[in-house]
């Protein structure tokens, strides 16, 4: 029985998708990621679902105990650590037919492709898996037709590519094959 995780992998290998063609996706008006999680970001994912585990197991000890209001305290903070697992999963760049959305862990900005002016990769100061620490990388950003730029969208150093710099190349090119085809001139 065959993986799934390693065959969408292998597809990717063994099958490698011509350059017009930016994603094998036949459905191109849904929200995607153009690129996998990196091993940081499922790492941080996964120590936040393993400390949930021990807040729901503590919750249970007090909730037998018979401490039920301190049991709903640690129930609570339980639920809120898994959402913030679930949502570290979700954040990136997410394209679709209908423009570019960039996904923070507490915000989220969709960009129509009528006003993305270019989207392109730079040698710039970037943060180290986001942290306050600089150093120089590759950036992958985007201007706006008005001038002003969007946030940095990707990074070499990120969680997602941090060691990585292949799948950095290749969803750099895929957001600006996505972007040349679906962008508006002017």
């Amino acid at each position: 029985m065959p993986m799934s995780f390693l065959t969408a992998d292998d597809d990717l290998r063994d099958h490698a998708h011509p350059a017009e063609e930016p994603l094998p996706f036949e459905d191109r008006g849904r929200w995607r990621r153009p690129y996998r999680p990196g091993p940081w970001r499922v790492a941080g994912a996964a120590l936040l679902l393993l400390l949930s585990a021990y807040l729901l197991v503590s919750a249970l000890i007090i909730v037998l105990a018979g401490t039920l209001k301190g049991g709903a305290v640690c129930l609570a903070a339980a639920v809120v650590v898994i959402g913030c697992a679930l949502r570290t999963l979700r954040v990136g760049i997410w394209v679709s037919s209908h423009g570019l959305r960039q996904v923070g862990l507490l915000w989220t900005r969709t960009l129509p492709w009528a006003q993305v002016a270019s989207v392109r990769t730079v040698q710039q100061p970037v943060r180290w898996l986001g942290l306050p620490r600089g150093v120089q990388g590759q950036a992958l950003v985007v201007r706006r037709h008005s001038g002003d730029a969007l946030r940095v969208l990707l990074t070499d150093h990120s969680a997602d590519f941090l060691s990585r710099p292949e799948a950095f190349d290749r969803a750099a090119d895929v957001l600006e094959a996505w972007a040349d085809e679906h962008r508006v001139p002017r």
